[in-house]
C-alpha cells in the first residue's frame, strides 16, 4: 500500500455550512478516516463571492484539508464528496511529502523564527515585533 500527502481544498455551499458548521467539520473529518486517511489538518479558509454562480449560488466557503491516504482510497474519497450536497467543488493535488510539515504549519497560522529554531510564531506576530 502507498500512502500519499494530499491537500484538498473544498468550495462548499455557504448556506448549508452556515447551518451546520460543526456538522461539515465533522463530515469531511469522518470521510477522510472512513477511507483509512489521517487528518493533518482541517480547516476554513475563508468565504467571498465567486466570481461566477455556481448552481445559483453566489458566495461560496473555502475549506481546506491536508491529510495522509493510501492511493487506492483516493478515487473513493473523491467519490464521497461528489456525492456530497454541501460540496459544490473540490481539488485533491498531490503534496511533496518534503514540503507537507511546512503546509500544515502555514494552515494552522504558524511560520518557522528566523534563527530556524523549531519553535513556531504564529503569522503576524513576528511582523509586528520587527
Amino acid at each position: 500500500m502507498a500512502t500519499g500527502c494530499y491537500d484538498c481544498f473544498f468550495l462548499l455551499d455557504s448556506n448549508k455550512y452556515n447551518r451546520d458548521p460543526g456538522g461539515v467539520a465533522a463530515w469531511i473529518q469522518k470521510a477522510i478516516e472512513d477511507h483509512d486517511g489521517e487528518v493533518l489538518v482541517n480547516r476554513l479558509w475563508e468565504e467571498r463571492k465567486l466570481a461566477y454562480p455556481i448552481n445559483g449560488h453566489q458566495k461560496g466557503t473555502y475549506w481546506i484539508s491536508f491529510f495522509r491516504m493510501d492511493t487506492q482510497r483516493l478515487k473513493e474519497f473523491e467519490r464521497a464528496c461528489q456525492l456530497n450536497e454541501t460540496i459544490m467543488r473540490f481539488l485533491v493535488t498531490k503534496v511533496d511529502p518534503r514540503l507537507i510539515d511546512t503546509l500544515v504549519d502555514h494552515a494552522l497560522g504558524r511560520v518557522a523564527t528566523s534563527q530556524g529554531d523549531e519553535e513556531a510564531v504564529p503569522v503576524g506576530v513576528a511582523d509586528e515585533e520587527e
